[in-house]
């Protein structure tokens, strides 16, 4: 028997229509999300990480447009879904935890006000229970003294404490799905850690199936079942966290690496060369050909489609063809190539 997926997205386009014209956002998106899993989304900024998340609970400006391809929750295909039908799966089915926890709460309501809002939204508990679930809440993702932390406002509650109640929150309903937007970009690396600590806590407890976004390679590293490395609205490489960190096929992913303290060549990080394409007038061939030093005639032609690596990895490089040169990338990264 086939087992249901948490979140499938399937050949997903968008693009943002703009006075200049149209900017493809994302090109042909694809991943599976399985139960239970923590499913890490590691890039440059703009490459599609929060507009991908974003696009799953069609949390959209105006001049956003799906253009292609399909988004299945639960089995279900949400793609066509309106605002009415996305309400009545947003935060029960799927939740969402943003960057900055200030502009997720509302700082003139309680945190005991949000909580129960968040808790109640069917109109069935009354304020005790609805109390009782909340400091339930706060002290599943670490904040103690729950009953007295409901009568206060955000700005009583350090950034940590904030991104934990934003957090809390989010998992009011309980859902099956959490999508986490750089939710540690904010804090110091103490309380960076405690968060995550209280993410794979959660994953053990809870069963809960997570993407999380990041720009840390390190966060990637501590938190993640599997990776995806994205770049021109583009999924690039996806693996396991083993085959990402200790296997990687894509040069886009060599570069990433190699700017790690942990590569550093005598001492000095490495830098990608050059900036990421212009979206509004897409590159031809491979969009990552320019900054590629390994790049082949064929990456300024055609772009290149996902080749397999293993039953779970797999990355879009014309490196990996049968007639492409072989490149070590570890000799790669070694010579400063990246």
């Amino acid at each position: 028997m086939k087992h249901t997926l948490p979140l499938e997205i399937e050949d997903l386009s968008l693009c943002f229509d703009t006075p200049a014209g149209k900017i493809e956002a994302l090109r042909q998106v694809s991943l599976q999300l399985h139960a239970g899993e923590i499913l890490v989304l590691a890039g440059e900024s703009g490459c599609g990480k929060s507009v991908l998340c974003r696009s799953v609970l069609k949390l959209l400006p105006p001049f956003a447009h799906i253009t292609g391809g399909a988004i299945r929750i639960q089995g279900q295909d949400v793609t066509a879904y309106t605002e009415r039908q996305m309400a009545s799966l947003r935060g029960r089915v799927v939740s969402m935890v943003f960057q900055n926890p200030l502009t997720t709460l509302n700082p003139a309501m309680t945190m005991g006000e949000q909580l129960r809002e968040a808790l109640n939204r069917d109109g069935t508990l009354n304020r005790a229970e609805a109390d009782r679930q909340a400091v339930a809440l706060l002290e599943m993702v670490g904040i103690h003294d729950g009953a007295y932390r409901l009568g206060q406002v955000p700005q009583a509650f350090s950034g940590g404490q904030r991104q934990r109640c934003a957090l809390a929150i989010a998992l009011a309903a309980k859902p099956a799905v959490l999508l986490a937007d750089e939710p540690t970009t904010a804090l110091d690396v103490t309380v960076q850690v405690q968060i995550l600590d209280v993410l794979r806590d959660l994953r053990r407890k809870k069963g809960l199936s997570m993407i999380f976004v990041t720009h840390d390679l390190g966060v990637a590293a501590h938190l993640a079942d599997r990776v995806g490395i994205m770049y021109a609205g583009r999924i690039v490489e996806i693996g396991t966290a083993e085959e990402i960190f200790y296997d990687p096929r894509h040069p886009y992913t060599w570069g990433l690496l190699a700017a790690l303290p942990s590569y550093s060549n005598a001492g000095r990080l490495q830098a990608i060369p050059g900036m990421p394409p212009d979206m509004l007038h897409p590159p031809k061939g491979d969009a990552f050909a320019e900054r590629n030093a390994c790049a082949l005639a064929i990456d300024y032609e055609q772009e290149p489609p996902m080749f397999s690596i293993s039953p779970t990895h797999q990355a879009a490089t014309w490196l990996l063809d049968p007639q492409a040169p072989k490149v070590d990338p570890p000799v790669c990264i070694r010579k400063g190539k990246y």
